[in-house]
């Protein structure tokens, strides 16, 4: 079913809305893709405050073009989908490298990170980076681990100190 000027029209401004908010957007290719799984993709993106929007590329490259981005997705292979990160940069990314390795129908195609066009390899890297909360787990348990370390071993000492006097109380 052909688009109106009118819904054409409305696509683009939600595009250029998107853009414009976005920290980082994937582009995928969805050739092959079943129904079930893409409504699976933007559950999950959509859980993590992200969105996933599929659109002709003459009405993405025409978004493009208004906000001065140099990409031409008639150049990308298959159906594209765009998938908007709003606050976290990795999570989308994340997202998406997760469930094409569910989905081998499901490629990476690149991405705009830092204003920039990132091709799929540098968008896998960024995918398997740990995200903020994981970076922050660690943190916390290398500036804990001396103060527990040092707990456990007082804790030692304390056991090793009642089990000579147990062993002396045995013997005599």
């Amino acid at each position: 079913m052909a688009l109106t000027k009118a819904q054409k029209k409305k696509i683009i401004e939600d595009l250029k809305e998107k853009i414009s908010r976005q920290q980082i957007m994937i582009f995928v290719a969805i050739s092959g893709l079943k129904v079930k799984d893409l409504f699976d993709l933007r559950k999950r993106l959509r859980q993590a405050d992200c969105q996933l929007r599929v659109s002709k590329k003459t009405l993405i490259r025409l978004a493009f073009k208004e906000k001065g981005i140099e990409i031409d997705p008639r150049k990308m292979a298959g159906e594209i989908a765009l998938s908007f990160g709003f606050k976290d940069e990795i999570l989308p990314a994340k997202i998406i490298y997760q469930f094409s390795q569910e989905n081998p129908s499901l490629k990476i195609l690149g991405g705009l990170f830092e204003n920039k066009f990132r091709e799929a390899e540098e968008i896998i890297i960024l995918a398997q980076l740990p995200t903020r909360e994981e970076l922050l787990v660690k943190l916390v348990r290398s500036i804990s681990a001396p103060v527990s370390n040092f707990v456990n071993v007082l804790g030692a000492n304390l056991k090793n100190f009642i089990y000579l006097i147990s062993q002396i109380k045995v013997k005599q």
